[in-house]
């Protein structure tokens, strides 16, 4: 009962009946992924809803790409996460790490009590990166006979990107090329380029993260009010709808290997 493009069934777990869904979940290798997002200011170009409108956009890109072998279902997304750091420029729901920690582990008893083999949770959002690796232990020690893993979607795109960016090192930051360009493809009607303001970034560490490819190991808590005054960093001015379909599908095929290694690893 996997996803199957020529009836018009759906990855999508909300758009199936609960017998369905437990049904796919009792199937060998059965996978569930969950996008994991965040609301929170992405300057003023683009919306809130951003990281999680992306994340979600990925999650099926992958599902739909394994449909025919796999045994999956994407659920709705998580649609906030850790964002206090946005709070000072307004329109951002933050959550505790307490909070969104509880949220994943709840998830996935629930995902795990339909039957399913392995959990993915596919993050878009920076903040949520250290939140979803405990997640990921904590559940794992509670499931040792299922996988459970978490990945941050736009990390697989450092393998090719460079292929693509024209930006300097810092140009694909928060708001900026990279974001913006999967925007003006996938929702070109929530974008005003008209309003993109940003800068890169200017840290006095050397050793921080520069853009979302170049990661240092240097954690420092700042609110994004002493970067940028408009909250968006790197360059969206160089952002095209074209760079977007691109990005989109190349993620499609890291996620289609990473999904169908899952599947057979838990058959």
């Amino acid at each position: 009962m996997a996803f199957d493009e020529a009836t018009g069934d759906s990855p999508a777990w909300a758009a199936r009946t609960a017998p369905e869904i437990r049904s796919i979940g009792e199937e060998d290798g059965s996978v569930a992924v969950v996008p994991v997002g965040s609301i929170e200011q992405h300057g003023n170009h683009l919306p809130v809803s951003t990281d999680t409108i992306l994340a979600d956009a990925a999650a099926h890109l992958g599902a739909e790409c394994v449909a025919e072998e796999v045994p999956i279902l994407v659920t709705p997304p998580i649609w906030t996460g850790l964002s206090p750091h946005h709070m000072d420029f307004g329109g951002t729901i933050t959550l505790s790490v307490e909070t969104l920690l509880s949220m994943l582990g709840d998830i996935a008893d629930s995902i795990r009590d339909n039957g399913f083999d392995a959990v993915l949770f596919l993050n878009g959002h920076g903040g949520n990166m250290s939140v979803i690796g405990t997640a990921v232990t904590e559940i794992g020690q509670r499931f040792p006979d299922a996988q459970v893993l978490g990945l941050t979607y736009f990390q697989l795109a450092g393998s090719f990107i460079d292929e693509i960016r024209e930006s300097d090192l810092g140009g694909m930051a928060h708001g900026g090329e990279f974001e913006t360009s999967m925007m003006l493809y996938l929702r070109p009607d929530l974008v005003d380029l008209d309003r993109a303001e940003a800068r890169y970034l200017d840290d006095p560490y050397d050793l921080r993260r520069k853009d979302l490819f170049e990661g240092g190991p240097l954690s420092v808590y700042r609110s994004f009010a002493e970067y940028s005054e408009t909250g968006a960093i790197g360059d969206p001015g160089l952002a095209t709808a074209e760079k977007g379909e691109e990005i989109y599908e190349r993620l499609g095929d890291e996620l289609e290997s990473l999904l169908l290694a899952m599947y057979e690893h838990n058959r």
